[in-house]
């Protein structure tokens, strides 16, 4: 029974869940607990198929009477084959984190090389680096050397408002080092199962960190020059997600603290509730009863 609720669990954690809190709007108004309520569902979902992986063998093997030699095997092959799933997370995650490693060490060299600093226009901003281009864009580049980088085409369109609102989202990206959850969703995205793997996590957790990196600029400049230095910005990728950050910031409501508490009560209790309930019951029947 248990790896039957585990499972039931961590099936609708991964093909469930994502696309109803994906299509939610409230998460816009607590985007920050929204990505931990995404983290708790991750982990959750691994944890959840870990507990298959060791509960049904031994729930089998008990259901059936089985004896110590049986038993003793499948305990090994359930350990193996938890150590597997671990084993392919962890590389996964080393690998999104040293390729993208190798890959911000690059582009910060290059625009090192590429920065005009002629054009700052006396803007006094730890790291920041101008490239030349008639094309808006701002971004940062994360790291132990981070960087703040602005084409000369943002700082044609920009007013001196605006140029602060950007430089302070894209420092609140560096601040909150918003780079390490974007892997870690990159890494669970890449390990999981193609059956069980869902884009839903990682797309909607991108657009949740741009919008606590808007509601950092906001604090800083007003919401008002976040918007209008967000509309004037290029950023072909950003689709429908630009019009949900220009709509909530245009709405300039508070952000919720009641719904921040009850996203992060919930985030807690996903995790604690199944084993509690769950986990600790069956365990404390398996050690028992276990023959060996």
């Amino acid at each position: 029974m248990t790896a039957l609720l585990l499972g039931a669990l961590g099936l609708f954690l991964s093909l469930v869940a994502p696309g109803l809190l994906a299509a939610a709007r409230w998460p816009d108004r607590a985007p920050a607990p929204a990505v931990v309520l995404w983290q708790a569902i991750t982990l959750a979902g691994v944890l959840c198929a870990l507990g298959v992986v060791l509960a049904g063998p031994e729930e089998l093997i008990r259901a059936a009477d089985g004896n110590r030699r049986v038993a003793s095997a499948a305990l090994v092959a359930a350990l193996a084959v938890a150590a597997v799933i671990v084993l392919r997370l962890l590389v996964s995650l080393g690998g999104v984190m040293w390729r993208s490693r190798a890959r911000r060490a690059r582009h910060r060299l290059l625009v090192d090389l590429l920065d005009r600093a002629e054009q700052r226009h006396g803007l006094d901003v730890e790291g920041l680096r101008v490239l030349d281009g008639a094309q808006p864009l701002a971004y940062c580049v994360a790291g132990r050397s981070p960087r703040v980088v602005l084409t000369g085409g943002a700082l044609d369109v920009l007013n001196t408002t605006q140029i602060a609102a950007v430089v302070a989202h894209e420092q609140a990206h560096l601040r909150h080092r918003h780079e390490l959850v974007r892997e870690s969703f990159t890494a669970f995205y890449q390990a999981v199962p193609r059956p069980l793997r869902s884009r839903a996590p990682l797309d909607a957790v991108r657009l949740l960190l741009e919008m606590v990196a808007d509601d950092a600029a906001a604090r800083r400049s007003g919401g008002d020059a976040v918007r209008g230095a967000l509309t004037l910005l290029s950023d072909d990728s950003a689709g429908a997600g630009r019009d949900r950050r220009l709509s909530r910031l245009a709405d300039q409501q508070p952000r919720s603290v009641a719904l921040s508490v009850i996203v992060l009560v919930g985030a807690v209790a996903l995790l604690v509730l199944p084993t509690l309930v769950v986990v600790v019951p069956w365990l404390s029947v398996a050690v028992s009863n276990w023959p060996l």
